[in-house]
């Protein structure tokens, strides 16, 4: 019997308040209107992100909320409106939009869209509006997304269709942590053959900007991680050396100039944290290093000295790796599909929705690269 156009029940994890664990519900999901499709999510995975809120930043506004962001799915129905997607085919949704109209769709210079601003609520990162309830209540969609449910309802500017050989339990991750920190080495920093980078934090974020870093052709490339289990999964993405600072006396960005004449050409920091931004800029090279921002917060303030850009130094930030949505994960999948990226290596362990509260504490403990959560298993 088809769905189409009714409301469906199934099954989702809801954070019904912030640093408590989540909760299996029965949630109703709405049929979509004009320019949305439905999607039954496949896979899923937990990404930090989805615990910076729920741990982290700890916005009251932005509860209840059904997490995820970082998924694949098949669609079930679509919208008014809606001509690029139809029922059956594969997709990812993704947390920045390509609408393809606006002028920063339009301009080579960003990735970033208009609508995006507009669609998401960045303060409590949830969409402006929500196909989800439960209980009599309206359910925040994390990210305009939620996929940590069966289903869910999602504006057409953040899905893309991907190759239907694709399996969706492996390309999920492309949804953010792989394109983020693999576009910001080739995309944001821009790393260039033969030259000495550094990445800070080895999350699937951090190995990612690894995996890019030697994409890009870099000969040194140090990973830097306070966790020493880090450092063998590091060399499996192309790094040549990994540095714990707590086995150091001195800052870590001395240690790193002491290891490379002065600093690094490129550094990025995939933590989001403060402190480790400024490390990360001090670890390039005065006269002209690139540092690049990926980890996100929104929590503290960053310092530094002015010394630290006016010799020569560039500091920037990246979302989502620069890439143009819809652009940049149908060309990361078929990267994957021809062998040009890693994704698989990124799995430590395939769960049910079920063990989604475990899945949280993995990520929590560091006890997981990317835990894979099987929704609706196909």
């Amino acid at each position: 019997m088809s769905t189409a156009g009714k409301v469906i029940k199934c099954r989702a994890a809801v954070a019904w308040e912030p640093d408590q664990p989540v909760v299996i519900e029965e949630i109703e999901v709405a049929p979509p209107l004009a320019s949305e499709v439905r999607i039954q999510i496949v896979a899923t995975s937990v990404c930090h992100t989805d615990l910076y809120h729920l741990l982290e930043s700890m916005n009251k506004e932005g509860f209840p909320t059904v997490l995820g962001h970082e998924g694949g799915g098949i669609v079930e129905s679509v919208g008014p409106g809606v001509t690029e997607f139809q029922p059956g085919d594969k997709v990812i949704p993704h947390f920045i939009t390509q609408c393809r109209e606006c002028r920063f769709c339009k301009s080579p210079r960003t990735n970033q869209c208009e609508k995006a601003w507009t669609r998401v609520r960045q303060e409590i990162m949830a969409g402006v509006e929500s196909r989800f309830t439960c209980k009599g209540k309206r359910i925040h969609q994390f990210m305009g997304l939620g996929t940590f449910s069966e289903y869910t309802v999602i504006n057409q500017i953040a899905v893309t269709k991907i190759d239907p050989a694709a399996p969706l339990d492996k390309v999920c991750l492309l949804g953010c942590g792989i394109c983020t920190g693999y576009g910001a080495a080739v995309n944001t920093a821009k790393v260039e053959p033969d030259s000495t980078c550094a990445v800070f934090g080895l999350g699937a974020v951090g190995l990612a900007a690894v995996m890019g870093c030697k994409a890009a052709g870099a000969k040194r490339i140090i990973a830097v991680d306070v966790n020493p289990d880090k450092a063998e999964k590091a060399k499996v993405f192309g790094a040549t050396d990994f540095v714990n600072p707590k086995d150091h006396s001195k800052p870590i960005h001395e240690v790193i100039a002491g290891m490379t004449n002065g600093g690094v050409d490129f550094s990025l920091e995939c933590v989001g944290n403060v402190e480790v931004m400024r490390s990360a800029l001090e670890s390039s090279l005065e006269a002209w290093g690139v540092s690049v921002i990926v980890g996100w917060t929104d929590m503290y303030d960053v310092a530094i000295r002015p010394g630290h850009l006016i010799c020569g130094r560039t500091w920037k930030g990246s979302v989502f790796g620069g890439f143009k949505a819809k652009d940049g994960v149908a060309g990361m999948v078929k990267a994957y599909l021809e062998k040009k990226v890693k994704v698989d290596e990124f799995i430590t362990h395939n769960m049910a929705l079920d063990q989604i509260n475990e899945a949280i504490e993995l990520m929590k403990n560091g006890k997981c690269i990317r835990a894979i959560v099987n929704v609706s298993p196909q």
